[in-house]
C-alpha cells in the first residue's frame, strides 16, 4: 500500500471517528446544535433590526427635506430670477444631493390646492416667499448643512426636521451597539457550550488518548476527530439557524408588513440571504473548530 493510500485511510478513519462521536453523544450533540441555533437567531434578529433601521434612515435621507426660504431685502420682494440665482451656492454646500426651487406663486398655488380657495381668499402671493427644498446625504449631516444654509447670503429661515432625524440615528446607534455586544457574548457562550460538549467525548476516551500519546501519535492525529465533530456540529447549527431565521423573518414580515407598508418597507430577506448564510456558517465553523480544539487541549499535555 502506498504512502498516499495510507494517509487517505488514516484521514478517513479520523473523520469517521468524529462522526461516530457525534452519534455516541447524540443528546449532547443535539443540545449543542440547538444552542448554536438559538444564539445565531438572537444575533441575527438584532442584526436584521439594525439593518432595517439603517434602511429606514436611508429612506429618510431621500424623503427628509430641508426648506430654505429666500430672504426678502429691506421689505422689498426679491424677484424670482434673483432668487433662483442662489441655487449654485446651495448646491455647492457639502452633503447636498438635490435642490428644488419653488417660487412664491407656486407656493401659494400649493397651499390653495391643500386648503381650498375659500380659505385663501384675500391673500396674495406676496405673503409667501421663494424657497428651496433640499435633500442631504448622510442624514447625520443635517445640523451641519442647516448651519451652512443659514450662513448663505440671501437665505433667511431654514427649517429642518432635525429632532425627527436625530431620534432615528440614536435608535440605530443603540441597536448596533447592542447587536455587537450580544454577538460577542453569545459567540463566547456558544464556544463554551461546544467545548464542554466535546469534553464529554474526550473524558470517555482519555485513556485511549494517553496511550496514543505514549506510542508517539501526533497532536494533530489525536485532535482531528474532535475538530471534525465540532466542525460538523457548527455547520449544522449555522445551517439550521439560517433556515429558522429565514422562517422567523418571513413570519414577522407577513404579520407586520401590511400594517407598516405605509410607514416603512422591510428589507426583503432574499436580498440578504447569501450574506446571512455565509455569516451563520462562518460563525458556526469558528465556534465548532475552536470548541473542538479547546476541549482536548488539556489531554494533549500528557
Amino acid at each position: 500500500m502506498g504512502i498516499s493510500a495510507m494517509r487517505f485511510n488514516r484521514g478517513g478513519y479520523l473523520i469517521r471517528e468524529g462522526f461516530r462521536s457525534i452519534k455516541t453523544h447524540g443528546l449532547m450533540s443535539f443540545a449543542t446544535v440547538t444552542i448554536i441555533m438559538a444564539c445565531l437567531i438572537i444575533m441575527g434578529s438584532v442584526a436584521l433590526l439594525s439593518v432595517n433601521i439603517s434602511h429606514l434612515i436611508k429612506d429618510l435621507e431621500k424623503q427628509n427635506e430641508i426648506v430654505a426660504y429666500v430672504e426678502d431685502e429691506d421689505d422689498t420682494y426679491i424677484e424670482e430670477e434673483a432668487a433662483r440665482s442662489l441655487e449654485p451656492a446651495i448646491r455647492a454646500i457639502p452633503n447636498v444631493t438635490n435642490v428644488r426651487f419653488v417660487s412664491r406663486s407656486e407656493a401659494m398655488k400649493n397651499y390653495m390646492d391643500k386648503l381650498g380657495k375659500e380659505l385663501m381668499e384675500g391673500i396674495d402671493e406676496t405673503v409667501f416667499r421663494h424657497r428651496f427644498y433640499i435633500n442631504i446625504d448622510p442624514i447625520e449631516a443635517l445640523a451641519e448643512t442647516k448651519a451652512a444654509l443659514e450662513a448663505t447670503p440671501g437665505i433667511g429661515t431654514v427649517r429642518a426636521q432635525q429632532d425627527y432625524a436625530n431620534t432615528f440615528i440614536r435608535i440605530r446607534n443603540i441597536v448596533t451597539l447592542v447587536a455587537v455586544i450580544l454577538m460577542a457574548i453569545l459567540v463566547f457562550v456558544s464556544m463554551f457550550i461546544m467545548s464542554n460538549t466535546i469534553k464529554l467525548a474526550t473524558f470517555s476516551r482519555r485513556e485511549e488518548i494517553a496511550i496514543m500519546k505514549m506510542v508517539g501519535a501526533s497532536n494533530g492525529f489525536i485532535r482531528l476527530p474532535f475538530v471534525v465533530e465540532g466542525l460538523v456540529l457548527g455547520i449544522l447549527g449555522g445551517g439550521l439557524g439560517f433556515l429558522a431565521q429565514w422562517g422567523l423573518y418571513e413570519l414577522v414580515e407577513n404579520s407586520l408588513g401590511s400594517a407598516l407598508s405605509d410607514i416603512v418597507q422591510l428589507v426583503p430577506f432574499m436580498t440578504m440571504a447569501p450574506t446571512i448564510l455565509a455569516i451563520f456558517l462562518g460563525i458556526g465553523v469558528v465556534i465548532g473548530v475552536f470548541g473542538g480544539v479547546n476541549a482536548i487541549r488539556n489531554y494533549l499535555k500528557v
